[in-house]
C-alpha cells in the first residue's frame, strides 16, 4: 500500500508482486487445498505461537446484531480495497465495493490492518478516525467508502516498531477475534506471508488466473471449521 496523507508523507506498506500464469494457478490450487484439507493455520505454529494461543482471550468482542461470530476477514487498505490516483483522489479498486457488499449481505465481519502514523492518535479508534478523515477528503466515486462495515476492527500501529511488516498488528487482531478463524487479504506477498505465519488464512489479491478476492463461499466454509 502506498498512500499520501495530509502531512505530505507517503507511507508504503509493501512492494509490488508479479507472478507468472503458472505460478498463479499453482497458488490457487494450493489455496483450495489449504482451505478444504489443511489444519486451522496455514503455517505450523512454533512454541511462541503456542504460548500466545494459551494466553489469548477465549471470547471475541460481541458482534453487532446480524453479524456472524466467525470468521473475521481483515484487509490491507491501499491497493487492496482502494487506490490513490496520480491526482491524489482515492476510490475503490475494481470489484472491492461489490465484494464488501457481499460479505455484508452474508453478515460476515470485516476489519482493516493498515499502517498509519502513530502520531494520529493514542488509540486505534483515534487513529481510525483520522484515517477516515484523510481518505474521505480525497474520495471520488458514486458511493462513499463503507467505514461502517469495519466497526471497531481497524488495527493501526501504536509505535513505529509496530508498523507492518512487523507481525504485531496481525497478532493483536487474531487475539481479539477469540476462537474465530481469521482471514487476511492484501496485495503484497510479504504481508500475506507474515499473516500466515501468525495463524491467518491469507490470500494475495489481484494475481492473474484466480479470483481477485478470496471467494465468499470459501470464506463461509472457513466459518464452519474450528479456529
Amino acid at each position: 500500500m502506498a498512500m499520501t496523507y495530509g502531512d505530505g508523507t507517503v507511507h508504503v506498506n509493501g512492494f509490488a508482486s508479479h507472478t507468472s500464469a503458472r505460478a498463479g494457478l499453482a497458488l490457487g490450487a494450493a489455496l483450495v487445498s489449504t482451505l478444504l484439507c489443511a489444519p486451522a493455520t496455514t503455517a505450523a505454529p512454533d512454541e511462541g505461537d503456542t504460548a500466545r494461543s494459551a494466553t489469548a482471550p477465549t471470547d471475541a468482542p460481541a458482534p453487532a446484531v446480524g453479524e456472524r461470530s466467525c470468521p473475521v476477514v481483515y484487509f490491507d487498505l491501499g491497493e487492496t480495497l482502494v487506490h490513490t490516483a496520480d491526482d491524489g483522489s482515492t476510490a475503490y479498486l475494481p470489484g472491492a465495493a461489490s465484494y464488501l457488499r457481499t460479505l455484508r449481505e452474508r453478515h460476515i465481519r470485516v476489519g482493516l490492518i493498515t499502517n498509519v502514523p502513530p502520531s494520529w492518535g493514542a488509540t486505534d479508534a483515534e487513529r481510525a478516525a483520522r484515517l477516515r478523515t484523510e481518505v474521505d477528503a480525497t474520495w471520488r466515486g458514486p458511493a462513499a467508502f463503507a467505514w461502517a462495515d469495519f466497526g471497531d476492527r481497524i488495527r493501526t500501529p501504536r509505535t513505529e516498531a509496530e508498523r507492518k511488516p512487523s507481525p504485531v498488528l496481525w497478532q493483536r487482531a487474531k487475539e481479539e477475534s477469540g476462537r474465530c478463524r481469521v482471514v487476511y487479504e492484501a496485495e503484497t506477498a510479504q504481508e500475506v506471508s507474515v499473516a500466515s505465519s501468525v495463524g491467518f488464512v491469507s490470500y494475495q489479491v489481484g494475481l492473474p488466473h484466480r479470483p481477485v478476492f478470496l471467494p465468499v463461499g470459501l470464506v463461509e466454509l472457513l466459518g464452519r471449521r474450528p479456529g
